[in-house]
């Protein structure tokens, strides 16, 4: 089961599988695929995103994707990572700077694997916008209204029931499958009429998972 789902998981982030919201991202993931990092030295990782940055505007320049007109007076909240604005009454925009990650690839992949499983909260990514110089990807997403605080227990259960484990504070590992995704507190998972909704996740791939693979 777990070898079908690996499979299924692996076409979508390959762009050979159809996934929800999924189709530029798939095509921005499959054009950075070339880009590739096998350091782990901090100043050769720094570079190699900057690199894939340079890489990544020559798409959204070619692809038309700035988005420019965002309405900066709706801002709701920010956190380390990303800034939050309500679009309409029932979806909010997102500005993510991929700051989480080593790649934009490997945020992108975050966005592609969050759709799989959250798809009540899919992403949709709309394009992407540059302020003093920091590229940020722009994303869609539903407006979850909350009737009650999330009990993160039922989070852990929740995830139990699809494979992933606690192994530290709010952050869940899936051994099966290698994947892990960090950050789920209450403020990441939220509560609308019982029904819990994954507003922010981060996704991660472990070598475990691409080993049975090859591009």
């Amino acid at each position: 089961m777990h070898n079908t789902l690996k499979n299924e998981l692996f076409n979508i982030i390959s762009g050979k599988g159809e996934i929800s919201n999924g189709t530029i991202i798939q095509t921005i993931t499959c054009y950075l695929r070339d880009c590739k990092n096998t350091s782990s030295n901090a100043e050769n990782e720094k570079h190699f995103k900057e690199q894939e940055k340079k890489r990544l505007i020559e798409f959204i320049n070619h692809n038309h994707l700035w988005i420019d007109n965002i309405d900066f007076s709706q801002y709701v909240s920010e956190g380390a990572e990303q800034r939050v604005f309500l679009k309409n009454g029932e979806h909010v925009l997102k500005l993510n700077d991929g700051i989480y990650y080593n790649s934009w690839r490997d945020y992108l992949i975050n966005l592609l694997l969050h759709n799989f499983f959250f798809p009540d909260t899919a992403y949709n990514l709309l394009g992407f916008t540059n302020e003093d110089n920091v590229l940020y990807a722009v994303v869609e997403q539903n407006f979850v209204t909350v009737t009650s605080t999330t009990n993160l227990e039922l989070v852990k259960e929740f995830l139990k029931s699809n494979g992933f484990i606690n192994n530290r504070n709010n952050d869940y590992i899936n051994t099966e499958l290698g994947i892990i995704i960090e950050d789920l507190h209450d403020e990441n998972v939220l509560t609308k009429n019982e029904v819990l909704y994954f507003i922010d996740t981060v996704f991660y791939i472990t070598d475990s998972f691409w080993n049975q693979f090859t591009f």
